[in-house]
Parts: C-alpha cells; structure tokens; sequence
C-alpha cells in the first residue's frame, strides 16, 4: 500500500533534513513538498537572508516575483535531494498562512504522514515566534514526524 508524505519546504536546512528524513524511510511512498507562500510575512517564510528595506515592497508584484523565484529556488532544491532516491515526488504550493495551510493541504489531499522540521525553539524565543510545527502537531488529521535540532 502506497503512503502519500507531505514535506512542507521553506529552503532551510531543516525542511530539507525533513526531505532527507522522508525520503530515507519512504518504503512504496509519494511524496509530495509543498511551499506555503505566506504574503504576510516580508520574507514570505524563506530561511534565505532578505533585507526587506531592500526588496521589493511587501505585497507589490515585484515581490510576488520574487517570492515565485524563490518558490522555484526551493523545488530546485528539494529535487535535486529527491535524485538520490528511488521515489515518487512531486511538488506543490499554496498561498496563506503556513500551519493552517499544511493541515488543509494534508486533510484535502489525503496524505497519509507530515515529515517536517522545527527548530526546537524553547523558552521565551518558542513563545515569541510561534511555531509552524507545533500547530501542525497539534491540527494535522494525520501523523506528524519532527525533525529537528535544539537550540544550543
């Protein structure tokens, strides 16, 4: 029996050890990387460094280029880990707020399993910046696996 994945990717290197992660235990698996383009955050959650007094204005069509270019930078990525596994995989993606859109995503597409990373955050830095992951863990329809890596 087939198991549909869901890796949601945002170019950081925990979303891409997720990939690996995924890809490592997929036994007769798809799976599918999803980016959330998220148009209300300035750096549209990509791990890559921008100076927002710099791009593009926030919202403006030059930023949605950009954040598309960046989208593609993404799935560039992520496949080019896929190569060294025998997989199914493809890519998709979707505008809105990320965990909201990771569970609709999992809940409309059937998926089986979330493999995704978190940074491990903890005490006031956890509660300040929120969680993708958490929300996901505590939403999702279906199994979450965690990847991730503690703060020092």
């Amino acid at each position: 029996m087939t198991t549909d994945l869901l890796v949601p990717v945002d170019g950081s290197p925990l979303s891409i050890r997720a990939l690996e992660f995924a890809c490592e235990s997929a036994d007769d698996s798809s799976i599918v990387a999803l980016h959330v383009l998220d148009p209300s955050d300035p750096g549209y959650s990509s791990a890559t460094d921008i100076d927002t007094r710099t791009e593009p204005r926030h919202g403006s069509d030059a930023w949605y280029e950009r954040a598309n270019d960046e989208e593609e930078r993404i799935f560039d990525a992520s496949r080019e880990v896929v190569a060294e596994y025998d997989v199914d995989f493809s890519t998709d993606s979707t505008t809105g707020e990320p965990a909201r859109e990771i569970v609709a995503y999992a809940e409309e597409h059937d998926i089986d399993h979330i493999v995704m990373g978190s940074h491990g955050r903890t005490g006031p830095t956890r509660s300040l910046l929120g969680s993708v992951a958490e929300m996901v863990v505590r939403r999702s329809p279906t199994a979450v696996t965690v990847v991730r890596e503690l703060d020092d």
